[in-house]
């Protein structure tokens, strides 16, 4: 069945997502807290997971809070944040065994479910702040994630191209926040911004696992409680036109040129035509199939590589190649050109079919995944028109002329080359 079942309840404070699935053997937590992007704060939200998931108030240091998980069978427990839209979500994820494959009587879910609950609500305070010796530890874990992002040119190109085609939009933020913020952020500011996460943000806590013998909404009202819940804010982003398409070249030491394209789709997840958009994708640069791969990779061997991706909520496109640094006019072209053939229907039926059962099985793999499925469940409250079960029904009722209606809408807002030092 292509779809998951899910039961969702208003606790004290939270949204309890029960998600029944005999696919696992493992029982999964997964908190999410949302918030609007914000330069003010990013750097405190991107540090706030990496602290958090170093000590609680019963489990003070890094040791004793790993020693714990390993007394849980094994258990495993992950931070992090991420941008979806113009929002920062923080995501704290859970596993643990599932006790009905135990021969044992231990109460092992409970205390998983007391864990989860200190991780996220008993942090280690001195004072009046966090722990000042985790916070200058993991500033130096953050300032080192960014900086290999900046390592990796393919990440840092894409960074880049964010940069100059939002600018002066929110999107523009970087998720994992910015070093020259780290010398203003104390142990006590950084606590008191996340008393305010805790306090004052929507909070969705999903699990998924075999429930059928677990009094799971007991457990979590056991330990969980939070003096109210806030609705979970509109996903509406900002909207722009390009008036005038805009060229970025910059140069590195490198051998590999990296040209990425960013695109307005006009498209965005709630809209009628959202499902169009992932099949335009899947035939433009999504799979191995795609127009993209064949065209600039295979037939003309321009590129390393050639792919496109699109953000739902913000309403982009992304192509990213790898190419000779003096290929570029001639992949950009070509490049170009593979839009031009989706504007005007050069596709066939049997790659529109092909290109549907690509989206459908990719989709069943991630259902076949528990955060996989949570990340599609939580998509889904951002729209009142698509739930799991709908979504193949509505890709495969997606027609050609709609596919060339998402693609006539999509405008080169920007394109950045990053490219060999010296080379023409």
């Amino acid at each position: 069945m292509l779809q998951a079942q899910e039961t969702i309840i208003n606790r004290q404070g939270y949204r309890l997502h029960m998600i029944q699935s005999n696919k696992f053997k493992t029982v999964h937590f997964v908190a999410k807290f949302i918030s609007p992007l914000s330069r003010k704060d990013v750097t405190k939200r991107a540090l706030l997971p990496f602290v958090m998931q170093q000590a609680t108030k019963n489990y003070p240091t890094a040791n004793a809070f790993r020693q714990k998980l390993d007394d849980l069978y094994g258990s495993t427990f992950s931070m992090d944040g991420s941008k979806k839209g113009e929002m920062h979500i923080i995501t704290a994820r859970m596993s643990v065994v599932n006790p009905s494959y135990l021969s044992t009587d231990e109460p092992i879910l409970a205390e998983a479910v007391q864990f989860f609950n200190e991780a996220l609500f008993a942090p280690k305070v001195l004072a009046n702040g966090f722990d000042p010796k985790i916070v200058a530890r993991e500033k130096q874990s953050l300032g080192q994630k960014i900086e290999s992002i900046k390592d990796n040119k393919m990440q840092l190109a894409n960074m880049r191209l964010v940069e100059e085609m939002c600018e002066g939009e929110v999107y523009k933020t970087h998720v994992h926040g910015y070093p020259e913020d780290f010398d203003a952020i104390t142990p006590e500011n950084l606590y008191d911004y996340y008393e305010q996460v805790i306090k004052k943000e929507p909070l969705d806590i999903y699990v998924i696992g075999d429930l059928s013998e677990l009094n799971v909404e007991a457990l979590f009202d056991q330990f969980i409680e939070r003096a109210n819940n806030a609705p979970i804010p509109s996903m509406q982003a900002e909207e722009k036109t390009v008036t005038k398409p805009k060229e970025i070249i910059e140069e590195e030491p490198i051998q590999q040129g990296k040209l990425h394209f960013g695109f307005r789709t006009h498209t965005h997840y709630s809209d009628d035509d959202y499902p169009a958009l992932h099949v335009f994708n899947a035939i433009f640069g999504g799979f191995p199939s795609s127009k993209l791969f064949i065209n600039v990779r295979e037939k003309n061997s321009l590129a390393y590589y050639a792919a496109s991706r699109f953000e739902s909520h913000k309403g982009l496109l992304f192509v990213f190649s790898g190419i000779a640094p003096t290929d570029f006019e001639k992949a950009k072209t070509i490049i170009l050109e593979q839009l031009e053939a989706m504007r005007d229907g050069d596709f066939t039926e049997e790659q529109i079919a092909e290109a549907k059962s690509l989206i459908t099985n990719q989709y069943k793999e991630n259902l076949d995944e528990a955060y996989g499925m949570v990340e599609m469940l939580y998509n889904q409250q951002f729209s009142t028109k698509e739930s799991t079960g709908d979504f193949v029904s509505h890709i495969n009722a997606v027609t050609k002329n709609a596919i060339v209606r998402v693609a006539k809408r999509i405008e080169l807002d920007t394109t950045y080359f990053l490219t060999q030092k010296g080379a023409e």
